[in-house]
C-alpha cells in the first residue's frame, strides 16, 4: 500500500493555479483521496460474476426486474453505459482492494473495538429531584406504576418522549458512570437510583446485545481500516504538496 506515485501526477495534473482553484472550493482532499483510491485499485481484477451481481442489484435498486431492461434503466438515469460500467467495476475493485489488505487484520481490531460495539437498550428516567427519584423508583419497584408511563409524564430528557427507551446504542455513548453500571447491571433489574452531575437517574437494562465477529463486523473493521489508511495517505500528500510548493514561491 503506497500512495507514493499519486503525488508527481497531481503535480502535473492540476499545476499551482489548479491547486489554488481546487482549494478556495474544497475539493482538493477528495481529489487527492480518489487519486490515492484509484491507484491503490488499479491492479485488482473484476470477476464477471461480481459484476453480474452488481448489474442485478443496481437495476433492482432502481426498481427494474430484468437485464433485459438495462437500457430502460441507463435512460432514466441519464448516464451512458460505460459510464455506470466504470462506477460499478471501481467499486467492486475498491471492495476487493479492502478485503485483500484488511481481512487479515479485522479480527485484531473488532477485538480492540468491542467494547464500543456492544449495544444496550435501557429504560431511563432522568429527574433532577432526588425525592421525586426515589419516590418513582419505589413505584416501578412495586408494580404500581410502569416505567413508561412515568418517563412520559416526568422525565426531563429526550427519553420523555421514547417511554423512557434508550436505544439500541454503542454502549460507551452513555456516561461512564453509566456505562459502567449497564455492564453489571442483569437485565430486568431495576437499578436504585443514582446521581450523574445534576441529575438523579433511575435505569432499567433491557437488552444488552455483545458484538460478534461476524462477517458484516469483519467488512466494517476492513471498512474502518481503509478510510484511515485513505485519511493518512492524503494527509501525507497534502503536506508534501504544500511543501513543495511553499519551496517553489520562494526560490
Amino acid at each position: 500500500m503506497d500512495g507514493g506515485t499519486t503525488l508527481p501526477e497531481l503535480r502535473r495534473a492540476i499545476g499551482a493555479d489548479g491547486r489554488s482553484l481546487l482549494r478556495r472550493y474544497n475539493l482538493l482532499q477528495p481529489l487527492v483521496e480518489q487519486m490515492i483510491t484509484s491507484e491503490a485499485i488499479s491492479g485488482m481484477s473484476v470477476p464477471e460474476e461480481a459484476l453480474n451481481r452488481a448489474k442485478l442489484e443496481l437495476l433492482e435498486q432502481r426498481g427494474f426486474e430484468t437485464m433485459d431492461q438495462w437500457p430502460e434503466m441507463l435512460a432514466a438515469l441519464g448516464r451512458s453505459n460505460d459510464e455506470v460500467m466504470d462506477r460499478l467495476e471501481r467499486v467492486i475493485r475498491r471492495q476487493g482492494y479492502i478485503r485483500e489488505q484488511f481481512a487479515p487484520k479485522a479480527e485484531a481490531r473488532f477485538l480492540e473495538r468491542k467494547n464500543e460495539l456492544d449495544q444496550v437498550v435501557y429504560s431511563l428516567l432522568r429527574l433532577s429531584n432526588n425525592f421525586l427519584a426515589r419516590e418513582l423508583y419505589l413505584q416501578i419497584e412495586s408494580g404500581e406504576s410502569n416505567f413508561a408511563d412515568l418517563a412520559k409524564r416526568y422525565a426531563e430528557g429526550p427519553e420523555r418522549n421514547t417511554n423512557g427507551i434508550v436505544g439500541p446504542v454503542s454502549l460507551t455513548q452513555a456516561h461512564p458512570v453509566l456505562v459502567e453500571k449497564l455492564r453489571v447491571a442483569q437485565p430486568g433489574v431495576l437499578l436504585e437510583p443514582f446521581r450523574i452531575a445534576d441529575w438523579w437517574l433511575v435505569v432499567r437494562l433491557e437488552r444488552y446485545s455483545p458484538a460478534t465477529f461476524t462477517p458484516e463486523i469483519s467488512d466494517q473493521m476492513c471498512r474502518e481500516m481503509f478510510d484511515a489508511w485513505i485519511a493518512e495517505e492524503t494527509a501525507s500528500t497534502l503536506s508534501r504538496l504544500e511543501a513543495e510548493y511553499s519551496d517553489f514561491s520562494v526560490s
